[in-house]
């Protein structure tokens, strides 16, 4: 608990003006976008300070309701290096909070586990420089889930962050507590990382805007994980927004920053204006609508979201076919095995003795660690006793592999990649028009309540997929889960599903999930993160005019 009373006494610590009630002063600001309040800095009309107190307060509020924080910055780390920022930089006197696992100089990164506490970095890390460079104020750090491998956020060093539409529910994994800050309203920007949708399932989970870039685009050196080494299916470092807006313009104004001459990963590839512009401008875009994965079918709830935005977007003279593309399922249980090729053994190593793991970590660790003869038997049960052939396969294929065996699987990744770039190739030459983007869930329920991923560990597929692939993919909140509409059938039968499946749908429940947001998942090919956000900005454009736009949470006082 002492990095929790260490947080405890932060916040207590904090000047008179952190603890106020909300003025109207303070909603000015929390009512203008990045872009406005940056242009205000410009113009000398705001002081940084202003803003940092604005936003510094409804942080506070946040974690008081969520326990979003992890480490606060606010004093005298932003504080002071206010006085240091470049006031005409594209993102000047921006409060920035950050997943914890990123690098700060002064501050621990403990990424949730006990054994690294205690231990200051010496200097900020390169994602920390550029967004410093670029005038940003990084001012809290925030929660997520010990192993990083989950979508939930709860560790023994912070404890537990939950959803501010409801705190029965988490806000998602692994950086729930960037979307629990910033649903609540207590910041606009954010940094968080995606392995297998732990930047789009905590935005869809919480009812806020993502991005996952892919890699190459984003800056990623300067964190810690729980998997170094894990190349398989890379991390990737992407914004997470209150507002589409604040997401357009915090994408350009870090590719603005050329953070490739920071950071050797990052490619050299500026903001392309002609592709987004050209994106804007473009009258008909074409969507191909993925209703399912094949795995697990999206609930009531996800399944209206999806099926709204296809009728607004039909009706506004897009194009909108149902596609069938190269099987989901094979991703799901290729990217598994990828992603714990190791046998879990690097995400388990820095833990403590009687540490708490995440409830789907555990899952994941106790199957990896059965003896081989054990889980064969379970394997060949499981597929041929309960008949449940893709629940085997894939728990079998969470185990320690071989290099030999981790080189074919490598193998079989980059072929199913081509066997992607084939069909998308197909799409054109068939349907004599390009397919722009493609549309589907990011998720196949909204947010679970807590504990649940020890059942829907494995209920990752609508974003997992992307990831193998390496496409960029955005999500945005369309609407919120109707305890009447989303009802399930009383034909549904939960028993008759695969364990995939049987594990996400035996959460749902549309009565306690009342009010919570529910999102849809943008796609499109590798590097085009131009051409994401333009489509993102139409389908909210179109929702809108249809007078179905998506209401934020509203700020308390």
């Amino acid at each position: 608990k002492q990095k929790q009373l260490e947080r405890s006494n932060r916040i207590a610590n904090l000047p008179p003006e952190y603890h106020g009630p909300v003025s109207s002063s303070d909603r000015q600001t929390l009512a203008k976008s990045v872009e406005e309040l940056v242009q205000d800095v410009h113009k000398e009309v705001v002081k940084p300070i202003d803003i940092l107190r604005s936003y510094g307060k409804l942080a506070i509020k946040a974690h008081a309701k969520t326990n979003c924080l992890t480490e606060v910055m606010i004093h005298p780390g932003a504080e002071r290096w206010i006085q240091d920022i470049d006031l005409k930089g594209p993102l000047a006197g921006i409060p920035v909070s950050l997943k914890d696992t990123i690098v700060v100089g002064g501050f621990d990164t403990s990424v949730g586990y006990s054994r690294f506490t205690g231990e200051p970095s010496p200097q900020d890390g390169t994602m920390v420089r550029i967004l410093k460079d670029a005038g940003a104020i990084p001012y809290v750090k925030t929660n997520c889930p010990i192993t990083l491998l989950s979508f939930e956020s709860t560790n023994d060093v912070w404890g537990r962050t939950t959803n501010p539409h409801n705190t029965n529910y988490s806000p998602g994994g692994s950086t729930g507590g960037e979307s629990a800050l910033l649903a609540y309203g207590g910041g606009r920007i954010g940094v968080g990382s995606d392995v297998a949708g732990s930047v789009r399932v905590p935005a869809h989970f919480a009812g806020i805007y993502s991005l996952r870039c892919s890699t190459g685009r984003w800056p990623k050196t300067g964190s810690i994980t729980s998997m170094a080494g894990q190349e398989g299916i890379p991390s990737v470092f992407s914004p997470m927004t209150r507002t589409l807006p604040d997401l357009v313009y915090f994408t350009k104004s870090m590719v603005g920053m050329k953070p490739w001459e920071y950071d050797h990963t990052v490619h050299p590839i500026p903001w392309r204006a002609d592709i987004y512009d050209s994106t804007k401008a473009q009258k008909k875009l074409r969507f191909g609508v993925m209703e399912t994965d094949g795995v697990v079918p999206p609930t009531p709830a996800c399944a209206r979201a999806l099926s709204s935005v296809s009728a607004a977007l039909s009706t506004s003279g897009h194009t909108v076919t149902t596609i069938h593309p190269p099987s989901p399922t094979k991703a799901l249980l290729l990217a598994s095995s990828l992603l714990n090729s190791d046998g879990c053994h690097t995400f388990l190593a820095p833990f403590r003795t009687l540490e708490s793991s995440d409830a789907g970590a555990a899952q994941l660790s106790f199957y990896a660690s059965l003896p081989r003869p054990i889980r064969y038997l379970h394997y060949l049960w499981t597929k041929y006793i309960r008949r449940d052939a893709l629940w085997a396969d894939l728990l079998y294929g969470i185990r320690e592999h071989s290099t030999p065996e981790q080189w074919a699987m490598v193998a079989r990744r980059e072929a199913y990649k081509a066997e992607w770039h084939a069909w998308w190739q197909q799409q054109q030459q068939q349907q004599e028009e390009e397919l722009d983007v493609i549309l589907t869930v990011p998720n196949a329920t909204p947010a679970v309540p807590h504990g649940g991923m020890k059942d829907a560990v494995s209920s990752c597929g609508y974003t997992f997929l992307f990831n193998l692939l390496d496409y960029t993919a955005g999500v945005l909140p369309v609407t919120h889960v109707d305890a009447k509409l989303d009802a399930l059938p009383a034909s549904c039968d939960v028993a008759a599903m695969n364990g995939v499946a049987r594990g996400a749908y035996q959460h749902y429940d549309a009565d306690k999930m009342h009010g919570l947001p529910v999102g849809v998942q943008v796609v499109g090919r590798r590097l085009q993160e131009e051409k994401v956000l333009a489509v993102m900005e139409r389908v909210v454009e179109v929702m809108e005019k249809e007078g179905k736009g998506y209401e934020l949470l509203e700020v308390e006082d």
